[in-house]
């Protein structure tokens, strides 16, 4: 399909991208109103296994958590003096991508925020901002509680968009969103009571803490309910000698997607010489062990529907089903035997997040969510000494600080480029269906009419493809290390990770679902276009107004100019073709490959 070709071209140069968009196909039922005609030149106005432990550095003279590094590199490194990068000084469009990558898309409200109090004040605003009004708490009160769907996942949906929707403190959701396809759990294949409580006690886990230390997160996650239940360490218990086995699924996931990955990583990620594996089976049935005896309290078998404020709660220990024999861990340190279980569990995460790996590894997967799919080997090295290096209360991991290291590295803040004549490994990713969503919930202001929030599974290739915490498996929606075969970017050796959600399906999908609910939004949701139909009279203006909030300022002139026409091109005599040329606007901007990659 001639979008999908130009959004992978667009996407594997850095470059704009080409005229593409051909038709819009046949449109839902109900999409009234945005007439097949407007939708026709909408669609066309484009146009236009080894050692159990990894290599470690020798003891020298750095500073803590830059080992890895020689004493001359160490102090050359601003990081490792417990330095932070400052963001530049904001403009209009900047203050668009940095809400882009760190955000849910811009408004007109927090860009002027931005250019007025400058970036370290709107991060430190951000960080301090309370979380938002309980989601579980929201659930409650909507009567997701009924026991009709005590078996299924009824109200999930409808909990984490209004959250997404509505939500002042867009940094920390943002991050939560990107947490949550790294450390994922879903109400699929989850054999359970009440998965939409579950999944919702999970968002609220990662809210609490997003911008705390790795090492309190990886505990929290360790001991939830969800997480428990999702890869079945609840209930694992030692062996008995009649072939009972510690169920090893957490362990093995803990160590490959949670932590430290598969192989031995230098401190830039990219992998060690000679390579080597950063654990064995050996590995993974000695950590198994160590997670014996974890689960739920509460949970009665005899009533499951019954009450399930469990699942908000953190696992409890049952000594009875651990087993107390001494275990080696990662680090190679032996737990003795007859430790106590929940000081076990404490040794092996401590042993994990003082790996090497875990700082290039996360370091890596955050850029990746938030910025680029390929980042270079120094902005993962800057971000990693960040994530290594001790905070005020002499941790590694400060979440919040390796965030501001993320977005403020000077690969996240180029200069503002409305064309390129070649891309760069670190230009760009494609923008995951969820975040184009919210980009036009939040900038055309929907709301709930009857304050129930009715959004369905989006999940599905005749939507968006994606939704949130409905990942088909623990390794996600797509893999960060995907590569779209026989394309220009796997000639290139560049990884596309979204691309792997991405098809003819899914692309005309997302545009024909964008026809459907823009011109009067769907059950009950229902769009503002207040701000955007005053400037329907001055098709111009709109669409540089639009194309600055959607995209920051990074279509060329030829793309801006192409729907400048388009969108001029439709009469204005009433105020229903004053909407048609708002929703033709909205569309254009957001099928187009120039916005579809984040640059």
């Amino acid at each position: 399909m001639a979008m999908t070709d130009t959004v992978e071209a667009a996407c594997a140069a850095g470059l704009p991208g080409a005229p593409a968009h051909a038709g819009a196909g046949p449109l839902r039922r109900g999409a009234m109103a945005f007439s097949a005609s407007v939708a026709g030149g909408v669609l066309s106005a484009c146009g236009g296994g080894g050692s159990p432990t990894a290599p470690r550095a020798e003891p020298s003279a750095v500073p803590p958590g830059c080992t890895g590094l020689s004493a001359a590199a160490a102090a050359a490194e601003p990081a490792c003096r417990g330095a932070a990068q400052p963001f530049e000084a904001m403009t209009p469009e900047r203050a668009a991508r940095l809400l882009a990558q760190g955000g849910l898309g811009a408004t007109p409200a927090e860009v002027d925020t931005l250019v007025r109090d400058g970036a370290e004040a709107w991060f430190d605003a951000q960080v301090a901002m309370p979380v938002p009004a309980s989601v579980w708490d929201w659930g409650l009160a909507m009567g997701f509680n009924n026991r009709l769907y005590a078996r299924g996942d009824f109200g999930l949906d409808r909990v984490l968009w209004r959250r997404l929707s509505t939500a002042p403190d867009v940094l920390r959701q943002r991050v939560v969103l990107a947490l949550s396809e790294i450390f994922v759990v879903s109400p699929l294949n989850m054999v359970a009571y009440w998965k939409q409580f579950a999944c919702m006690a999970w968002w609220e886990l990662l809210e609490q803490h997003c911008f705390g230390s790795f090492r309190s997160l990886l505990e929290a996650i360790t001991l939830s309910p969800a997480m428990g239940v999702y890869l079945s360490m609840r209930g694992s218990a030692r062996a008995d000698g009649q072939g009972r086995q510690p169920d090893e699924n957490y362990a093995r996931e803990l160590m490959q997607l949670f932590s430290i990955g598969l192989d031995a990583l230098q401190i830039d990620g990219t992998p060690s010489t000679p390579q080597q594996a950063t654990y064995n089976p050996d590995t993974v049935s000695e950590l198994a062990r160590v997670f014996t005896g974890w689960d739920v309290d509460g949970f009665n078998p005899l009533d499951p529907e019954g009450p399930f404020d469990y699942l908000r709660q953190p696992m409890d220990f049952h000594p009875e089903r651990h087993d107390e024999g001494a275990k080696r861990l990662i680090d190679g340190r032996v737990v003795a035997a007859g430790t106590p279980g929940p000081t076990a569990l404490g040794m092996a995460l401590d042993a994990l997040c003082a790996h090497p790996n875990v700082g290039p590894f996360i370091a890596r997967q955050l850029i990746q969510r938030l910025v680029c799919s390929n980042p270079s080997p120094d902005y993962v090295r800057r971000v990693a000494l960040v994530f290594n290096a001790a905070d005020t209360n002499g941790e590694r991991g400060n979440l919040a600080r390796v965030v501001h290291a993320v977005l403020a590295d000077p690969e996240a803040r180029p200069a503002i480029r409305h064309t390129a004549a070649t891309g760069t490994l670190t230009d760009g990713k494609l923008r995951e269906p969820i975040l184009r969503l919210l980009h036009w919930l939040r900038l055309a202001q929907v709301r709930s009419v009857d304050g129930q929030w009715a959004f369905p599974d989006l999940s599905g290739s005749d939507t968006l493809g994606q939704a949130p915490l409905r990942a088909p498996s623990v390794f996600n929606f797509f893999r960060p290390g995907h590569v779209p075969v026989g394309t220009g970017m796997a000639a290139r050796g560049l990884v596309a990770p979204e691309f792997q959600i991405t098809n003819e399906s899914t692309v005309m999908g997302y545009a024909n679902f964008l026809l459907a609910v823009m011109p009067f939004g769907a059950g009950g949701l229902e769009p503002d276009y207040a701000r955007w139909l005053a400037l329907a009279d001055t098709p111009d203006t709109l669409v540089d107004q639009l194309a600055l909030y959607l995209g920051a300022g990074t279509l060329s002139p030829a793309t801006v100019s192409t729907l400048r026409s388009a969108v001029g091109s439709i009469t204005v005599v009433s105020d229903t073709e004053r909407r048609n040329r708002v929703v033709a606007a909205f569309f254009l901007i957001m099928t187009c490959p120039q916005y579809l990659v984040q640059r």
